[in-house]
């Protein structure tokens, strides 16, 4: 049985004595690189679903001079702390919410969502991503990291109680059918490997379904030096 919002509430403001615990560390840091590799730049608007105590938004804050951020989870007590952790940065909001009815007048550069959709029931993804394509404008890109599934569902047979609440391992099928009626598509999926090989994690891109305005042509001296390269 699915746990209930003030279950999962609960479980969230105590969890946060492990994330403090735990600090910035290694998987905080890779998201963080994989958002800037997926463009985010100085002056982006970004939007961070289950920001938990601010660790990767402390990240992504000192970076984003120029920038807006908003932080949102549905554990009150992590946003307090989220925001003392990060209270030099004036560029910086940090709200309570499930995003259910999330509001905001921001259209936002970039949304991401670092370890938190496994955590939200599958049948809520749906109005989730109709929620954020709301808050989303043309170009705007969307970074989900998610446990690799197959490694998820050994983590639950091997060592079930390092489990959180709810960690669903997530099948593609079902996060691009509650994607695309949304108006995103898949740009990019990426496994890749931190604490278990192979993979264990996967980061994914989401861009807007927008019609392209123009397409180039790759010049003939372009193609045939990377046709060069193919054969070393």
């Amino acid at each position: 049985m699915t746990a209930g919002k003030e279950e999962v509430v609960k479980y969230y403001d105590e969890f946060k004595s492990h994330q403090k615990k735990l600090g910035i560390n290694i998987r905080h840091r890779t998201i963080f690189k994989n958002l800037k590799n997926a463009g985010l730049q100085p002056n982006s608007t970004v939007l961070e679903i289950g920001c938990g105590i601010g660790t990767v938004s402390h990240l992504i804050l000192k970076y984003l001079a120029h920038g807006r951020f908003v932080g949102v989870d549905i554990s009150p007590q992590s946003i307090e702390h989220a925001r003392m952790y990060n209270a030099a940065f004036k560029n910086a909001e940090f709200v309570v919410s499930d995003m259910k009815g999330f509001q905001h007048n921001l259209k936002f550069d970039f949304v991401v969502l670092p370890d938190v959709l496994e955590h939200i029931p599958v049948d809520q993804h749906a109005e989730l991503f109709r929620t954020i394509a709301a808050h989303s404008h043309d170009k705007t890109v969307i970074l989900i990291n998610i446990p690799e599934p197959y490694t998820l569902d050994w983590v639950r047979e091997n060592h079930p109680t390092t489990l959180q609440i709810i960690d669903q391992a997530l099948s593609i099928r079902d996060l691009c059918n509650n994607v695309y009626p949304s108006g995103f598509y898949m740009y990019s999926m990426s496994p890749y490997a931190l604490q278990y090989e192979p993979e264990d994690y996967v980061s994914i891109v989401l861009k807007r379904d927008c019609k392209r305005a123009n397409v180039s042509k790759r010049s003939n001296s372009a193609i045939t030096f990377e046709n060069i390269l193919l054969r070393f």
